[in-house]
């Protein structure tokens, strides 16, 4: 019998990881309608802005993207026992910018715009448990603008109206140690490397040295 080489050999070994108490994915999208003036940096009171397009992008906010602001036991009877769960209130933050490109092709890019919304989910998710979120999918289209009217670095929009939709994974979470039997990692080969041999430029003997 061939003893085992390091590599093959197994040891317990203990890692930090996060447990998963509970994951959904979950498809949602609300609309989001500001008013008054918004900062668009560049724009005057004389940009001519009949006819201009307007998008938008959205992004998840850099500080404190999701919160949880509530969490509510209850009871659920599930295969025909009584499981309890939790009702979370979690509020997510956006980042939205809104591009107006006028029709001589001028184009405009507001202020980043922060953008909350809440919804509630249920999961098992008992206190102490953090909840992740992953958006699998996050994109924003303009519904309608009115008529744009402009000021100094501001666009008023009469009738601005933008949709967010976000496909999201949501997990329930928290920092477990665990055990396990492990094979050890070796390094690969390194890969054959050869020098390169001596090159020479090209020559131009019907050029130099001059011949005669």
């Amino acid at each position: 019998m061939q003893d085992n080489m390091p590599s093959q050999l197994q040891e317990p070994i203990c890692i930090n990881v996060d447990k998963v108490f509970d994951w959904i994915v979950k498809e949602a999208s609300f609309e989001f309608s500001p008013t008054g003036p918004i900062s668009f940096p560049g724009v005057t009171a004389t940009t001519d802005l009949v006819n201009a397009v307007v998008t938008c992008s959205v992004v998840p906010s850099a500080t404190s993207p999701v919160k949880i602001l509530h969490r509510e036991n209850r009871q659920f009877t599930i295969d025909s026992a009584t499981v309890c769960l939790q009702n979370l209130t979690i509020q997510k933050t956006f980042t939205l910018t809104l591009v107006v490109t006028a029709l001589n092709g001028q184009r405009f890019t507001s202020l980043p715009i922060t953008v909350s919304r809440c919804e509630q989910v249920t999961l098992c998710a008992p206190q102490g448990t953090d909840v992740e979120i992953l958006f699998t999918d996050l994109d924003c289209f303009v519904c309608s603008v009115g008529t744009p009217q402009a000021g100094t670095n501001t666009i008023t929009f009469t009738d601005l109206h933008v949709t967010i939709s976000v496909c999201q994974s949501i997990q329930s979470t928290f920092p477990v140690t665990v055990e396990f039997l492990a094979t050890f990692c070796e390094p690969r080969a390194e890969l054959p490397f050869a020098c390169p041999g001596v090159v020479r430029p090209a020559q131009c003997p019907a050029v130099f040295p001059p011949h005669g």
